[in-house]
C-alpha cells in the first residue's frame, strides 16, 4: 500500500523543517510506502527554499508544487490532491497542530473499508470558557445552513484512492 501526505504551506518556514522531522519519523515506523506532497501557496517568506531544500534530499519520496501567489489554502489542497499517487491520502497542515501520531490510526480505520476518515479536535484542555463559546456557535451556525457543521472537524483526514478520484473528477 502506498500512502500520500498532502502538506499545504504557507509562510511556515519555521515549522516546516520540524513538521517534516516528525512525519518522516511517523511514516518510517509504518509498514507503508509513502510520498510527501508539500504545496507552497505563494509563500513570502523562506517556506518555498526549505520545502526544495527537503524534496532535494528525500528524493524520490519527497515533491512539492509552488504557487506563484496566494490562491487559499483550498486550492493547494486540491492541486496536491491531483498530484498523490497514493492509495490513500493525508491532508495535514504543516504547523504541527493536526498531529502526526494519529496517522497510524487512520490507516487502521481505513483498513477497515472506510473511504474518509476525519480527524476531531478534542476540547480537552480547553478553557471552559471556550468549549461553551464554541458550542454555542457551532448550534447557531447548524440552525442556519442546510449542512450539519461538526465542531472540532478540520482539514486533517485521509481520503481512499476512490475518494480522492472521485473530488477531483
Amino acid at each position: 500500500m502506498k500512502l500520500s501526505v498532502v502538506v499545504p504551506c504557507y509562510n511556515e518556514e519555521e515549522v516546516i523543517g520540524r513538521f517534516d522531522e516528525e512525519i518522516r519519523q511517523v511514516l518510517g515506523e509504518l509498514a507503508v510506502e509513502y510520498e510527501l506532497c508539500y504545496v507552497d501557496d505563494g509563500s513570502s517568506d523562506g517556506t518555498l527554499h526549505r520545502i526544495r531544500t527537503l524534496a532535494q534530499r528525500y528524493r524520490p519520496t519527497t515533491r512539492y508544487l509552488s504557487f506563484s501567489r496566494n490562491f487559499g489554502k483550498e486550492s493547494a489542497m486540491l492541486a496536491g490532491l491531483k498530484e498523490a499517487t497514493g492509495d490513500a491520502v493525508i491532508l495535514m497542515d504543516a504547523d504541527l497542530q493536526h498531529p502526526p501520531r494519529l496517522i497510524e490510526k487512520m490507516l487502521d480505520l481505513y483498513q477497515l473499508g472506510h473511504d474518509q476518515v476525519i480527524a476531531k479536535r478534542s476540547r480537552d484542555g480547553d478553557a471552559p470558557l471556550r468549549s461553551v463559546c464554541s458550542r454555542l456557535y457551532y448550534r447557531a451556525i447548524n440552525k442556519w445552513v442546510d449542512v450539519e457543521l461538526t465542531d472540532g472537524v478540520g482539514d486533517f483526514r485521509l481520503l481512499s484512492r476512490t475518494a480522492v478520484d472521485a473530488l477531483v473528477s
